[in-house]
């Protein structure tokens, strides 16, 4: 399995149009070589370099096994949304205070739809996803905040 964007490749910059710099929206993703025993995807974006903590930066799931494509601005249909670290749901683009930070992309394949509620909490997701994990990928997107 293999998740790439069209608009930055691994371990180069993020646009600044999907950053709090720029309209803050998620950017186009492309998954490829899903597993044919897939049903369902995740995608968790977060950012390990955050002073205090990871920062969750956007969790989805329930993503249907046929998602080749993540448009920018959107989420697949059926899919759901879980809580970030900004407190709320949906995407929040990279905002570091200092630095040059990387933005993980990651996306798993399961063999099951996950029970969890729209809101949902990275820890509920990472829970639930425990033992069903088939295949996995992901790629690193950088960003320095502009001074």
């Amino acid at each position: 399995m293999k998740i790439t964007s069209s608009v930055f490749g691994h371990n180069t910059l993020v646009p600044s149009k999907y950053t709090c710099e720029g309209q803050n929206i998620n950017p186009p993703l492309s998954i490829k070589d899903i597993p044919a025993d897939a049903k369902s995807l995740v995608l968790i974006v977060d950012d390990p370099d955050a002073p205090t903590k990871t920062w969750t930066h956007w969790t989805v799931w329930n993503i249907s096994p046929d998602t080749a494509e993540i448009a920018e601005n959107s989420i697949p249909g059926g899919c759901v949304e879980g809580t970030t670290s900004f407190g709320r749901t949906g995407y929040g683009g990279p905002c570091p205070p200092s630095g040059t930070h990387r933005y993980f992309f990651k996306i798993f394949a399961l063999n099951k739809l996950l029970n969890l509620p729209h809101g949902a909490y990275l820890a509920n997701l990472t829970a639930a996803m425990e033992n069903h994990i088939i295949d996995k990928d992901e790629f690193i997107g950088l960003y320095k905040k502009k001074n």
